[in-house]
């Protein structure tokens, strides 16, 4: 029976890679850096420090945690245009509080961004029972440590967890602690995300409270 949710963040709730790539090629002028769209690319999903320290050595310019602040600067500043919302996201995490279903929140980003992105959605941190960034674990996905933190923050079990995820090392993440989990075709397709070893796959998260009383049966 499902009595909690954790929700990942980036193709989940918001789209935010053009967002932050924007900014982060703004930040890096600073420091000389004409960096491309397209230079990012194969460092989305790893992390603001590898997603910007990657593209600077890509430039031979050494990558200082300047940068990053830098870079959320910007974001910040620019969030309100430049962040795409799904239209599901608010109504799902207030519904949740509604119908006394707990949720978490298991962000790869920094809090920084995750706060930001929160105030896009227009719902408050407190809405959640434990949120989970980047910075509070030492292993990234497809390792389960941010999920099962999430869970341990939040005092879920993970049995009666399930996590909505996008990305295919965030399904092994969510399967290996144990728990459920609910692709959104947000970022990869049905196909892969199955394979990936994911329980429910969509192409929308309105229909989560269809899932959630049908698993209660």
């Amino acid at each position: 029976m499902l009595k909690s949710v954790i929700f990942d963040m980036d193709g989940v709730l918001i789209d935010s890679e053009e967002a932050v790539t924007l900014a982060a090629m703004e930040a890096l002028r600073s420091w000389g850096i004409h960096a491309e769209f397209d230079d990012f690319k194969q460092f989305t999903g790893m992390g603001e420090n590898k997603f910007i320290g990657g593209v600077a050595a890509k430039y031979g310019v050494p990558y200082t945690f300047d940068m990053k602040d830098k870079t959320y600067e910007i974001y910040v500043a620019t969030a309100a245009e430049r962040v795409q919302v799904y239209p599901w996201s608010k109504e799902v995490l207030t519904g949740m509080a509604k119908r006394g279903i707990k949720i978490a929140l298991a962000s790869a980003a920094d809090y920084t961004k995750v706060a930001c992105n929160l105030k896009c959605i227009g719902v408050d941190p407190g809405i959640f029972s434990a949120i989970v960034t980047g910075s509070d674990v030492e292993h990234k996905k497809p390792h389960p440590e941010i999920f099962l933190t999430a869970a341990k923050n939040a005092g879920f079990k993970p049995t009666e967890t399930l996590v909505v995820e996008d990305a295919l090392s965030g399904v092994k993440a969510a399967k290996a602690a144990g728990m459920l989990c609910l692709a959104l075709t947000t970022s990869f397709d049905e196909q892969a995300l199955k394979e990936a070893g994911a329980d429910f796959v969509s192409a929308k998260l309105n229909d989560i409270f269809e899932l959630i009383e049908r698993c209660g049966d």
